[in-house]
């Protein structure tokens, strides 16, 4: 175990603290995630590895002050590690800026000089109010920030890092690229309490390519990733090994706001591993939509939220994915979707996947998993994926555009797990294709049938579905809503409207079944069906669903 979670900061901002149970931390820990044992179908292991960080203390050793007009590089191959470069609130730097290799395991923290007062205490999200109190750190071409092959232990802590105004850039920061061996990556960097963006009318392709090791970004605001006629990303990983913590930030980006793959790794056999991902907010804005009030002009290539292409042990657990239209891709909001991108990395694999207690809302479509790569070349199968107490709703209709899909399925995964979720979608509740699936469960969830319910192609709805893509499966518990029992195995339960079924919405938000529910403990381990909207709140570390 390369790190346990060796600092109160972190802990705070997630919430947890040393001996949290692994479904809920960033603690290294074995066994089931959430405790899931199936009768077919096996759950998929947590992260093993946490991402190591230390707590902004006053400087062990010196503190460097660099005023507005001064040399942040020169600061930068002056510190020492231990020391603190402390600059000027507002004032602006213009890079890009090198991290130099530095020899010795202590902090090099580079942060404002405003008061503790003028940021958010640890554990709380900055936004861009709180500009006033941050060193601009801008370049006009290449990167903003660039670490040196082998650059360890830098934190940065209430900056704003941007194109020079009116620039575009490829990447903000670049930690990594075409490293050939792990002792090469850049390692223990922290963005923590930063603002990253894009120009706001030109845009930038990617906020951190984030091809390191023991990386976070914690309570920080990343925007403005969108670029017309090709892929943008708040943050992009392709040649990182981990372990990696993305946590309590706001994440905007036109392609996918997040991913993991997208490229093959110069490091043979490498997998982005040991990745938490917990009570962030995915979106982008409708100002970039076309035909929404306040559209702002340029049609961005849109295509998802969160996406998975070469990826393990991977937890994502309290999040808010919101506003996701079919553009430039079908809709999906969640992808898992295994590719080897360029043909050269037949390794490539998405497993040991957890979705949990999420919120997901104003998308085409829900989740788009994929077995093995139909486009790039040969790959490993996807296994082991658990989608459990999450709650979707307005899924799909014509504001989204795409098929109102909830979950779809293709090409050969093995052990799928779909279990106590909510949901509100206009299509099909699973749709299947491709070669068939092994170890799939779908038990306790609530949501309505529409026309197709679980289906595939060329094998119509139900039961041919089933036992053409899932032999075998556990299909169990669920409350399909406008559904008919005669199309499915016994043991489900096929309500005619949500009011039959006593589903009412929650007093703070989400849906549950009503006391008077004659559904009430039906679930297959004799818990309610659907997802647990208490659950999702505490998740999302909030008093009550975002409006």
């Amino acid at each position: 175990m390369r790190a346990i979670l060796a600092i109160m900061l972190l802990a705070v901002a997630l919430g947890l603290a040393r001996g949290a149970e692994p479904s809920t931390g960033l603690l290294r820990g074995g066994g089931s995630a959430l405790g899931t044992n199936s009768a077919s179908g096996t759950a998929p292991a947590p992260p093993r590895e946490s991402v190591e960080a230390v707590q902004v203390r006053p400087a062990a050793g010196r503190t460097i002050r660099v005023p507005a007009g001064g040399d942040l590089k020169a600061a930068l191959r002056a510190a020492a590690p231990g020391d603190q470069i402390a600059l000027q609130a507002g004032a602006s730097f213009e890079g890009p800026f090198k991290l130099p290799r530095k020899s010795g395991a202590g902090w090099i923290v580079v942060k404002t000089d405003a008061p503790e007062r003028a940021l958010p205490p640890p554990g709380t999200r900055i936004d861009p109010s709180r500009a006033p109190a941050m060193p601009k750190l801008v370049a006009a071409s290449d990167s903003v920030i660039v670490a040196e092959e082998g650059a360890h232990h830098y934190r940065f802590v209430g900056l704003e890092i941007r194109p020079k105004e009116g620039a575009f850039l490829v990447n903000l920061v670049l930690l990594g690229a075409s490293e050939r061996t792990l002792e090469a990556l850049p390692h223990h960097i922290v963005f923590d309490r930063c603002w990253l963006h894009g120009d706001p009318k030109r845009g930038a392709r990617r906020g951190i390519a984030m091809n390191s090791r023991n990386t976070a970004v914690v309570d920080s605001w990343l925007s403005d990733f969108k670029e017309a006629g090709a892929d943008s990303q708040a943050i992009a990983s392709w040649n990182g090994d981990g372990p990696f913590a993305i946590m309590n930030s706001h994440l905007e980006a036109a392609g996918e706001n997040v991913m993991f793959g997208g490229a093959d790794p110069a490091i043979p056999d490498l997998v982005p591993s040991d990745i938490e991902i917990l009570r962030n907010h995915f979106t982008k804005p409708l100002s970039w939509k076309p035909g929404e009030p306040g559209f702002e002009g340029t049609a961005w290539t849109v295509k998802n939220l969160f996406e998975l292409k070469n990826a393990r042990r991977v937890r994502v657990k309290g999040n808010l994915f919101e506003n996701n239209w079919a553009a430039a891709q079908g809709g999906f909001a969640i992808l898992f979707t295994v590719r080897n991108q360029d043909g050269g990395a037949p390794w490539s694999v998405v497993e040991d996947v957890t979705f949990a207690n999420n919120l997901v809302r104003h998308a085409a479509s829900g989740v788009n998993i994929l077995g093995r790569d139909d486009v790039g070349g040969t790959s490993e199968q996807t296994r082991r994926i658990l989608i459990s107490g999450n709650l979707f709703y307005d899924v799909g209709g014509a504001r989204w555009g795409g098929k109102g899909i909830l979950v779809q399925i293709l090409n050969g995964t093995a052990d799928v797990i779909i279990e106590h979720n909510t949901a509100f979608q206009t299509g099909s509740i699973i749709m299947a294709e491709g070669a068939a699936h092994t170890g799939f469960v779908f038990r306790d969830n609530i949501a309505p049938h529409n026309e197709y319910g679980i289906a595939g192609t060329g094998a119509g709805t139900g039961r041919p579905a089933l036992a053409q893509y899932f032999p075998g499966s556990v299909v169990r518990g669920n409350v399909i809503v406008g559904g008919r029992a005669g199309l499915y195995p016994a043991g489900n339960f096929f309500p005619s409207s949500a009011d039959s079924a006593g589903l009412v919405p929650f007093d703070r938000g989400g849906w549950r079944l009503a006391a008077s529910s004659p559904l009430r403990g039906k679930g297959t381990d004799g818990r309610d069906p659907g997802a647990d909207p208490e659950a999702i709140l505490s998740a999302l570390g909030e008093p009550r669903l975002p409006s």
